[in-house]
């Protein structure tokens, strides 16, 4: 909430720049002041994306401003090509070229200050991790590049939902009947654990040998090239076959394989596919290459469902082997993130192995702008929390101011922060918008019909403060009808203060325009005076739940309640 502050005083700031810019395209182009508040708009534009997504609505409808004066710059006859040429290549450069710049150049220096590892490092992919200081990178360091096979490795689903887990097995089995009455295949349990585990370790083996090393030189895995999934501890092949699930019964079982001397023969060749290859020979890579397992028999695609297993899979992950389908999912995919050589052929030579660093050293920092783009894409689509806040509101309950939020209570007294607008500027910023539209189309009808209510400078005035006021509630409080989160009443506060800049334009042209007499400019001041008094009569009565500078009694707190949605805290026993 309290980037909210911040990002509307940069939201203004990019509108107040930009109609300075107008009133100097007027009268001084290109002078320095000219160029002082074209930049200026860019730069704030830039500054209000850095510090909220929010920001990009109105960033746009500024560009969507401006490109309308570009149009009609072009079509100004009074202008020689060349200075119409370099009108659109100075808003060119400071509307694109700067703000680009400056996003990046605010994400550089984010990257290079926060280096080291933090404790939400894991929803950022292998890769990313790898490339910071300390946490995985102190894991990573030193490990082989290239997958060979007799590699011991740790998989982990590059979907990361819903949250990161890593391909594991232990020792128990699919029970033999499920509680909805299906069988299984008594199978040991192949899931997909949230926490680093010696359980999670596995090798990759050649089907036409036996050893579990790596030879010396090391045979690279390819793209295309079939393998077996060896699980570490406890020596077992993974394995998929035409049983159903235990949660997503259209998908089929994938398990480590126990030899039952039943006619349920072992299907544990997989085909590597690697997803991001450059060619079709490409190595498989530790943390770099995205890969997917495709199931030699039945073309099924080992896949993380999402499901949580019921308590005799430990609620871990459930995996499945998905059939091959167009295109992929990311839960299809893994990647490599812990590799070391396997040297020991005896099983407890191996599990002690398992334990132990390598020594090769070898640098994979990620460039940039893959950085960048990671964490870009991970800010868009990673929600740490979907479950209903108890402040949590719809964007129709805040045009009505028909919710609130309590953020402190005195541990004592009944003194209590609130955010909670004042009613009276909450319904006349509303009641201007309203307003405003009436008459723009009032006057766009009779415009139709040839009837200039307005002079012209008039007109673009009232078009352009519309423009910039009521598209920017728009833009700032419409696009949160389609977005899937939980939403709060400060996420309104951004286009409400545009709705606010609009009601000052509307009495202004009540007073100029539509008063006709002195009569009733004076009648129409006096009402002004009498909202103005009535806005400051309610903020002095909320401010108590908005400073919680005093405490108020039982009775008072109810009295303030003016609306049965608002949520007042009232002490029980004071």
């Amino acid at each position: 909430m309290l980037l909210e502050s911040v990002l509307i005083f940069f939201n203004l700031l990019a509108m107040l720049s930009y109609l300075k810019l107008c009133n100097s395209q007027k009268h001084r182009p290109f002078s320095l002041s000219w160029w002082f508040w074209l930049t200026l708009t860019g730069v704030a534009c830039s500054c209000a994306v850095g510090i909220k997504y929010m920001g990009v609505f109105t960033y746009l409808l500024v560009l969507g401003v401006a490109a309308v004066h570009a149009w009609h710059l072009i079509g100004d006859r009074t202008l020689s090509n060349v200075c119409v040429l370099c009108h659109l290549l100075a808003r060119a450069v400071a509307l694109l070229v700067i703000p680009v710049i400056m996003y990046l150049l605010f994400f550089y220096v984010h990257l290079v200050l926060l280096c080291r590892s933090g404790p939400h490092d894991q929803i950022m992919s292998s890769a990313f991790q790898a490339s910071l200081e300390g946490g995985l990178a102190r894991i990573t360091q030193g490990q082989p590049l290239e997958v060979a096979y007799g590699s011991q490795v740790t998989l982990r689903n590059v979907f990361g939902k819903p949250v990161p887990c890593w391909l594991h097995s232990h020792q128990n089995t699919y029970p033999m009947i499920y509680e909805n009455g299906r069988g299984s295949s008594h199978q040991q349990q192949v899931t997909c654990y949230p926490f680093k585990d010696v359980n999670n370790w596995w090798i990759v083996k050649d089907p036409g040998r036996h050893q579990l090393v790596v030879n010396s030189p090391p045979r690279p895995v390819r793209h295309g090239d079939i393998v077996q999934l060896v699980h570490g501890m406890t020596t077992r092949l993974l394995n998929t076959h035409d049983v159903a699930a235990p949660l997503s019964p259209h998908s089929q079982e994938v398990s480590c394989y126990i030899d039952y001397n039943i006619s349920m023969p072992a299907q544990n060749l997989w085909r590597l596919d690697i997803v991001n290859r450059e060619s079709s020979t490409e190595v498989w890579k530790t943390i770099l290459s995205e890969v997917r397992f495709v199931h030699v028999n039945t073309s099924a695609i080992l896949k993380l469902s999402g499901a949580h297993l019921p308590d005799w899979g430990f609620r871990q992950l459930e995996v499945v082997g998905e059939k091959l389908s167009p295109g992929y999912h990311e839960s299809m995919v893994w990647n490599v993130e812990e590799h070391r050589y396997g040297r020991s052929q005896e099983q407890k030579e191996r599990e002690l192995e398992l334990h132990s660093p390598t020594q090769m050293d070898l640098s994979r920092n990620l460039s940039f702008m893959a950085r960048f783009s990671e964490l870009q894409w991970r800010m868009l689509t990673v929600r740490s929390d979907d479950s209903e806040h108890k402040y949590s509101s719809t964007p129709l309950d805040w045009v009505t101011l028909d919710t609130n939020i309590a953020y402190w209570l005195h541990p004592t007294t009944s003194a209590q922060i609130h955010l909670l607008g004042n009613i009276v500027i909450w319904a006349s910023a509303s009641l201007a918008t309203v307003v405003y539209v009436l008459l723009l189309c009032w006057y766009l009808l009779r415009r139709r019909r040839s009837i200039c209510d307005l002079p012209e400078d008039s007109w673009l005035r009232w078009v352009l403060a519309g423009a910039l006021c009521a598209g920017g509630w728009a833009v700032n409080y419409l696009p949160f009808f389609l977005m899937e989160k939980t939403l709060f009443l400060y996420h309104y506060l951004p286009a409400l203060t545009f709705q606010i800049l609009l009601l000052p334009v509307v009495l202004q042209h009540i007073s100029d325009h539509l008063c006709r007499s002195q009569l009733q400019r004076s009648l129409f001041s006096a009402l002004v005076v009498a909202w103005y008094s009535c806005a400051c009569h309610v903020f002095n009565t909320l401010r108590p739940l908005t400073y919680g500078d005093k405490s108020l009694s039982p009775g008072e707190l109810r009295a303030l309640r003016w609306k049965e949605s608002w949520d007042i805290l009232i002490r029980k026993h004071q």
